[in-house]
């Protein structure tokens, strides 16, 4: 499991930590029933607080990312891909109509809506 932390960033460490862990869970790169770190390893290994590894771990186990066995330590849970997807999908499709109705009211056309949409997609890649 590699994480990365930035101190540029205005997202907090822990949801920099659970973010990284679920999109590698999503793309396969952390399989079910893998052990992740403890997390005094974790913060050790980030340089963090252990209070900081602790609620990114209790963050991703509320979500279902991850389980956790007393004396044993965390591994990762048995993913639905489909409704993790389809929970994405949600999100997505609400932040758009934000996206939208902000773009009626100011009076941008779809063109220039998708255009811009087009270019964010490209840089991200």
């Amino acid at each position: 499991m590699q994480i990365i932390i930035s101190n540029q960033s205005k997202e907090p460490i822990y949801e920099q930590i659970c973010g990284q862990v679920k999109t590698q869970i999503l793309k396969g790169e952390l399989g079910a029933g893998q052990a992740l770190p403890s997390m005094r390893q974790l913060a050790k290994d980030l340089g963090i607080s252990v209070i900081t590894t602790k609620r990114a771990y209790e963050e991703l186990e509320k979500n279902g990312f991850i389980y956790s066995v007393v004396g044993k330590g965390s591994f990762i849970s048995e993913q639905n891909n489909e409704m993790m997807k389809e929970r994405k999908m949600k999100v997505i499709e609400e932040q758009l109509l934000a996206a939208v109705e902000n773009s009626k009211e100011i009076g941008i056309p779809l063109t220039e809506l998708i255009e811009l949409l087009s270019f964010l997609y490209r840089e991200e890649n």
